[in-house]
């Protein structure tokens, strides 16, 4: 595994995993969508998340709030076009 220079895990002991696993809720119109564009690009939904989190964690603090608002925006439209 190759070595982590965050300097955040430096001191975690090496029996520790230094990897997460994620259990995540997805209604199934979410679950749908996630499943075709993963398909779409090649990929298993569950690697397509996981890009997806290490994107939104690597994108610089004020360009993630204005994508978490543009998430909040979006995801209030699709509520409403399904209530």
């Amino acid at each position: 595994m190759p070595a982590c220079s965050s300097g955040l895990l430096d001191r975690v002991p090496p029996r520790y995993s230094v990897r997460m696993k994620l259990s995540i809720e997805l209604s199934a119109a979410q679950a749908e969508q996630l499943r075709r564009e993963a398909e779409r690009l090649g990929l298993s939904p569950e690697d397509l998340a996981s890009a997806v989190v290490a994107d939104v964690l690597a994108t610089p603090a004020d360009d993630f709030q204005v994508a978490a608002a543009r998430v909040i925006r979006k995801n209030q439209e699709l509520y409403r076009r399904l209530a």
